[in-house]
């Protein structure tokens, strides 16, 4: 009878005590996973929990309360390729401890189980740190408030899907059916029923930790009351779980909850509304559906995770070295398969050998005297003082057709190209006041960016960057492609459901999410404006706004490119949507200047009979990276036929191509928007780049201070000293610091030194970006995508 007191009133009344660790639960373990708290079935990537199970309806009359008879269920279902699509988490991975079938004495599979076992425990300890410190803690105060609904409809368009978990979704969906029936039959159904849904925020900036409709209706006054936290992991079969395999990735929580003193009130509650902090539905929940670890407890075990994996290649290597054998030839195949370098407009991955991309693409690399001529018609004309980083450090090292660009250049300011023995030309001595021609340009450069996140990171840095400084050196126009149409052909998503029924606030609204790429151009504009370009001479467009304009050149482009040929380059095949493969024509058109009529021409537009004149005939240069060469190389081909014969390049664009941006988890390949803990967003806080340099950037440096001053660190693979070599200007300190390091001596002796001095330059890199972008409005980026002309 006192379990059924303790209960509630009502036996069928879930105790405040259950719903307050659900509700917990619900927050803790994305955070610690590095997920986001739910789905609001958009293309943000949430994970949804599954339906919540209250064992304690069968275990506490058995257990009772002492005994851990508080107890539930629920679990996350994170997709294949061991989580990594869903979480930021490195979770141990079962195909790293499985049996090889040379022993019989299960060292294997309790390997495994004490990976799994630390786990449990560090995730255990998160919550009850939680509980104990009442919700105090590294991320601040901690609170909890509860709101009533008077139906789920208006609980879902106040909070938004994700409150909802897996179960929950399916009994609205089931209960909608059976009283759409009920309508048909018996005519309007009353279908209110009133719910509740809790929130727990935490810190000064009111962040939404956790939000879910609750299975009870009242929460307890504090994380406090919940007294010890356990998960139950003794039967995994029955209780715990952890899954980590490449076709499935799942967490299975079985909980139990002991009050902390035996008449300890386990339904006691605050206000109905609150329980201190935010109402329910507001705060900041942009944090709680990042992919990125939320809590400290998490980052801790991460690095834990990524010491020990260290140390068992370690270990490895060192028993592979003591082999007097080499490893067989079916062996080496299978490694260097695993390595094999893949370069396409759509995948990097592997070992990125540059050399042979540039044997494999058919480009030629940038040679010194390739780069006195660039220095000749740059730094020489007082446009710049020096030639960029990039180029100075071969960052940019590729190219086609760029000796043509500093011909046209050359015969532009009516010089000489240095001499080939080393010697000075008898031209304009260094850093003169620029002349500029009286003609325009005889070239224009184009970019452009594919919006698929709100926020642009690092590596989206790199090119604008460079070609911001490539305009004010050759003081030329430039024309930046926003594909939002590309974005929504390869990643756009359509529903019918969620197509306009002729009722609600949009009756006509479409199945697609194209409009959200096209919000995300005007996100990313304001990211591209801030890096520094010329206005008067910068023309920023969208597909879905501009294409009318270049449409006559697509559809030549179009003529001159046969489906086996697009399909040969970029790998389509008949289950592509024809988007896909009419989209490289679209991407080509910006190629030739007759697609700009009036901004790439000095007449205006209602002289248009001599509007493709100047513009016909400019030659065009576009810095990318080389994974975007395919585009290109298939626009070169057939150039010819979209220019007059006079035309300086025969209308073939020049290219200046970019090793990639590595991401912080390992020097080779490149960053992605995807996972939140492989790139520095420039929105990042200062506390965030931080934290994700000294946790998350892989280091070249050695297993020991013994072994790091005596061998150095592998600057190749060591991520802070490569993003160095990206963006610390200085080459004279960039210098001393991989001689330091490489060599384990001096200041910059240690990875943290390393990593600091990364930490510095970063914040300073992204706080002035930040600055520059606070004053940019969307009126702004009208303007610079007004057509005018930009000569």
């Amino acid at each position: 009878q006192d379990y059924i007191v303790a209960m509630g009133n009502n036996a069928n009344e879930v105790p405040a005590i259950i719903t307050t660790a659900h509700l917990l639960l619900r927050g803790i373990v994305p955070a610690f996973l590095g997920c986001a708290i739910g789905d609001n079935g958009d293309s943000s990537g949430g994970v949804k929990p599954s339906a919540f199970q209250l064992t304690y309806r069968k275990d506490l009359p058995q257990l009772g309360p002492e005994n851990g008879g508080y107890t539930g269920k629920i679990s996350w279902n994170l997709g294949k390729r061991h989580g990594g699509d869903c979480c930021a988490l490195s979770l141990p991975r079962e195909e790293d401890y499985e049996n090889d079938g040379t022993t019989n004495d299960g060292s294997d599979n309790a390997e495994w189980e004490g990976q799994v076992e630390e786990f449990w425990k560090a995730l255990e300890s998160c919550v009850n740190s939680f509980i104990q410190n009442g919700g105090s803690g590294n991320d601040g105060d901690i609170s909890m408030a509860v709101k009533e609904f008077s139906s789920e409809d208006e609980a879902l368009e106040e909070c938004g899907n994700l409150i909802m978990d897996a179960g929950q979704e399916a009994s609205r969906a089931k209960r909608l059916k059976k009283l759409q029936k009920e309508k048909k039959k018996e005519g309007n159904v009353d279908a209110a029923v009133p719910v509740t849904a809790g929130q727990i925020t935490v810190g000064g900036n009111n962040d939404v930790f956790s939000l879910g409709l609750l299975h009870g209706n009242q929460l307890l006054p504090s994380l406090r009351h919940l007294g010890q936290f356990k998960i139950l992991r003794e039967k995994p079969q029955f209780e715990s779980s952890l899954i980590c395999n490449k076709k499935k990735c799942e967490v299975n929580i079985k909980f139990s909850v002991i009050p902390p003193s035996e008449g300890a009130n386990v339904d006691a509650a605050g206000d109905s509304n609150r329980c201190g902090g935010v109402a329910v539905g507001e705060g900041d929940i942009s944090k709680a559906m990042s992919k990125e670890i939320r809590v400290q407890a998490g980052l801790d075990y991460q690095v834990r995770m990524q010491q020990l994996a260290l140390a068992k290649t370690a270990l490895a290597d060192s028993a592979a070295a003591s082999e007097e054998t080499n490893a067989n030839e079916s062996t080496n195949t299978e490694n260097n398969a695993n390595k094999e370098m893949v370069v396409t407009a759509f995948e990097v991955s592997g070992d990125i050998d540059y050399s042979k991309l540039i044997e494999k693409f058919g480009s030629k690399p940038i040679t010194p005297q390739l780069l006195k001529r660039l220095e000749n018609v740059t730094v020489r004309r007082g446009t710049v003082d020096k030639l960029h980083r990039f180029l100075r450090r071969e960052i940019f090292f590729s190219h086609r057709d760029l000796e043509k660009i500093c011909e046209l250049l050359e015969d532009w300011y009516g010089i000489s190209p240095p001499a080939e023995d080393g010697g000075e030309t008898n031209d304009t001595p260094m850093n003169v006041t620029a002349t500029k021609p009286d003609k325009p340009c005889p070239f224009y450069l184009y970019t452009g960016r594919g919006p698929s996140s709100q926020a642009m990171h690092l590596g989206h840095l790199v090119p604008f960057l460079f070609t911001a400084w490539l305009q004010k050196a050759f003081q030329c126009p430039l024309v930046i492609q926003m594909t939002d149409d590309e974005k929504f052909l390869f990643k756009g998503t359509y529903s019918n459901d969620d197509a306009g029924d002729g009722t609600g606030s949009d009756p006509n609204r479409t199945g697609d999410n194209l409009d959200h790429f096209a919000k995300l151009t005007m996100e990313n504009a304001k990211d591209i404006i801030a890096c520094g370009f010329i206005p008067e001479k910068t023309f920023l467009f969208s597909d879905l706004d501009y294409v009318g304009r270049m449409y006559p050149n697509i559809v030549r482009i179009w003529k001159a490119i046969t489906v086996n040929q697009v399909n040969g380059v970029f790998g389509f095949d008949a289950s592509s949507n024809i988007g896909k493969v009419a989209f490289p024509a679209i991407q080509a058109a910006p190629s030739f200047g007759s697609s700009f009529p009036y901004v790439l021409n000095q007449t205006k537009e209602n002289e248009a009979a001599e509007a493709n004149d100047t513009a016909a005939t400019l030659g065009c240069l576009i810095p990318c990276a080389i994974d975007q060469d395919p585009y290109f190389r298939l626009t070169r081909d057939i150039a010819h036929k979209l220019v007059p014969k006079h035309h300086p390049l025969l209308g073939k664009p020049s290219l200046i191509h970019s090793k990639f941006f590595p991401p912080l988890q390992g020097a080779q390949g490149k960053m992605s928007s995807s996972d939140a803990n492989s790139a520095i967003f420039l929105t990042d806080t200062p506390e965030d780049i931080e934290r994700k340099i000294k946790v998350h950037a892989f280091s070249g440096g050695r297993e020991t201070k013994v072994l790091q001053k005596e061998l150095g660190a592998d600057l190749e693979m060591d991520v802070s000293y490569q993003w160095l070599r990206f963006f610390l200007e200085d080459d004279k300190e960039l210098e001393r610091i991989g001689k330091e390091y490489g060599s384990g001596s001096g200041e910059f002796w240690s990875t943290g030194k390393v990593k600091g001095k990364l930490v510095e330059v970063l914040k300073e890199l992204v706080g002035e970006h930040q600055e520059r972008r606070k004053g940019i409005s969307e009126e702004i980026v009208r303007e610079w995508m007004s057509e005018r002309c930009i000569l």
